[in-house]
């Protein structure tokens, strides 16, 4: 069945070696058929389906053995010996974790086959037809019709592969293996504060496209002229040099051609006098259509700027607070990985209820419904690439894998005005290696993208060994655009009357964003004040914490850790934790405890 796709992406080929091949920008009104539901799987902890006996790939042979499971073998006699079917066992639901979805996978670390069957009949025999990913973690192989189409490294980002040339109208079948072990040289490496969750956690769809078509676009407002729009679009294919390509914002009357380049690329450059701009109070989007001889697309875009000056955050030129919160990617809904439109809406109208007009969106790439809709809410966003505490930093592998992820994530969301802050890391250690790696990553990121801000979750410390008074020490703060930090004094750092003790005496003349600050407390657990884990102790930190960081003369936001409780394997304590991080102001369950309602009455008064 074809339906129409209700959410944007972009689609990025993966080679083995994760090089970018091809994009396709926004499929949120192209066609796709969903491979969305049920999918038969096997649990492989030792990779049988994968290696022989000799522990030697089974796509390395140029026959593959029938033991490989990615052959989808069936027995052709009574005699032959085949030890695996994919079409006796068990189906799990995609997209979702397989951690919450089968009790005996809530703890499990490691390889799990899934497989496909589908039929497909092309619109136009000349079209072309990739196989898209969402996202799926964290190592994922991906076989057609038991050929290697592809392999792709992260948790948190799209991918596709181009399988024309392998497709059939009948019986075809995807099957992919999905493994995901924490890796000491991944990105994110071993040790995290919260679930691995592992499986194809977002949508699998089917893409047909015309032979040459729009593959990728960039359109924004010039960080000069807020009354002129520019940016760039590309074509993909055989017939991409001197191609007529139309640009159209109907609703400003605009509507001019272009011509693509021996690159297939035009340069976009529009004036528009009557333009209004997006922002929070007002999230105006346009409809964008673009036009070729062969392909349409269109979009809804924002157009806003965004910049500092000394300590000021300026939207469209103008001083704003960011009146945040930190949001991890659960369901409210199903308590398990979020991937909903309605997981979506119910996690930002919570941060709206709450006062916010910013979420940081921690510690990794959020489904697109988080970024769609925060467009049309008017909420500013942090995105995070998830190089998060003590990565590899001298392994190159380990720095091109996360500068991949990056690229996926700026790919994918470059389009959407809500997104003002490319993160590159967080709460890492200050080392020569470190700082290498992380100036590496933002040199690029502003490479890829010059229309946003660059910061990052960095720690804070003593100023000139004082203990009561500190600073940011660190030489990546020189790079960033925004200084953050993540403080937890009260919590982590002595009780909370410590706060009335601290000052802060930062060096640099740069806007200020308190990243993380916040304390446990289980909901309906009631108590004095000094005592932890209640919610009077959570109520009191953050009146105590507002007050000390409002003294903070370069401050411009915070987002507290964080709007819901979610689980973390980190968080033992019976009977309190029971594997959740209770930093939360509202439970795994949709109930808001005393500190929700601090923090909201100090943003309603917060101009």
């Amino acid at each position: 069945m074809k339906i129409k796709g209700i959410v944007f992406f972009f689609l990025i080929t993966l080679s083995i070696s994760h090089a970018q091949s091809v994009s396709i920008s926004n499929i949120y009104n192209r066609e796709y058929t969903s491979l969305n539901g049920q999918w038969n799987y096997i649990v492989d902890p030792y990779e049988n389906g994968f290696y022989n006996y000799r522990y030697e790939p089974f796509e390395n042979q140029e026959i593959p053995e029938r033991s490989a499971f990615f052959t989808n073998s069936k027995p052709t006699s009574k005699s032959d010996l085949i030890e695996y079917d994919f079409d006796k066992m068990d189906s799990i639901t995609v997209p979702s974790d397989w951690n919450t979805q089968k009790e005996k996978l809530y703890y499990y670390e490691g390889s799990v086959w899934y497989k496909k069957s589908f039929d497909y009949t092309k619109k136009e025999h000349s079209n072309r037809v990739f196989i898209y990913f969402e996202a799926s973690n964290y190592k994922t192989d991906v076989y057609l019709n038991g050929k290697k189409i592809g392999q792709h490294l992260g948790g948190f980002t799209p991918f596709n592969f181009e399988v024309t040339h392998l497709l059939k109208e009948k019986e075809n079948f995807l099957i992919t293996k999905v493994d995901n072990k924490r890796e000491k040289d991944a990105v994110p490496t071993l040790n995290t504060d919260w679930w691995n969750y592992g499986g194809i956690t977002r949508d699998v769809k089917i893409i047909e496209t015309s032979e040459t078509f729009i593959s990728d676009y960039f359109i924004h407002l010039d960080k000069e002229n807020s009354k002129k729009i520019t940016g760039y679009l590309s074509l993909n294919g055989t017939h991409i040099i001197g191609q007529e390509v139309t640009v159209e914002i109907p609703a400003l009357k605009i509507k001019k051609r272009f011509k693509t380049d021996a690159n297939g690329k035009i340069n976009i450059d529009i004036t528009a006098s009557k333009i209004k701009l997006w922002s929070t109070k007002n999230p105006q989007v346009y409809k964008v259509i673009f036009t070729t001889a062969t392909d349409t697309t269109t979009d809804e875009i924002g157009f806003r700027t965004i910049a500092t000056k000394g300590a000021d955050i300026l939207l469209n030129g103008k001083k704003i607070f960011l009146k945040g919160i930190s949001i991890h990617e659960e369901s409210p809904i199903t308590g398990g990985r979020g991937n909903s439109l309605a997981d979506s809406k119910q996690l930002l109208e919570w941060a709206q209820e709450l006062g916010c007009n910013y979420v940081r969106l921690a510690h990794y790439p959020h489904n697109e419904h988080m970024l769609r809709l925060a467009d049309k809410m008017g909420i500013l966003v942090w995105e995070e690439n998830p190089v998060y505490w003590t990565i590899s930093w001298d392994n190159e592998s380990t720095y091109d894998n996360a500068k991949n992820q990056l690229s996926e994530v700026i790919q994918r969301d470059k389009n959407r005005a809500s997104v003002i802050i490319w993160s590159m890391a967080n709460e890492t250690p200050t080392t020569d290696a470190r700082n290498t790696f992380l100036t590496r990553l933002a040199k690029y990121t502003k490479e890829q993208d010059p229309t946003r801000l660059i910061s990052a979750a960095l720690e804070q410390s003593n100023y000139e060994g004082n203990p009561l008074v500190r600073t940011i020490h660190d030489p990546f703060a020189e790079v960033v655009d925004i200084l953050s930090f993540n403080q937890y004094i009260g919590w982590y750092d002595g009780t909370i009357e410590k706060c009335q003790t601290i000052s802060w005496n930062i060096q640099y003349n740069k806007p200020v964003l308190i990243s993380e600050f916040g304390a446990g407390a289980k909901f309906g657990l009631h108590g004095p004040k000094e005592e932890r884990w209640n919610e009077e102790y959570q109520e009191y930190l953050y009146e105590e914490t507002l007050k000390m960081i409002d003294k903070i003369d370069q401050l411009s936001g915070f987002s507290p850790w964080i709007l819901v409780d979610f689980r973390s394997p980190r968080r033992l304590l019976p009977e309190i934790q029971d594997e959740y991080n209770r930093k939360g102001l509202i439970s795994e369950k949709g109930e808001k405890k005393k500190a929700f309602y601090t923090l909201q009455k100090y943003y309603n008064n917060k101009n």
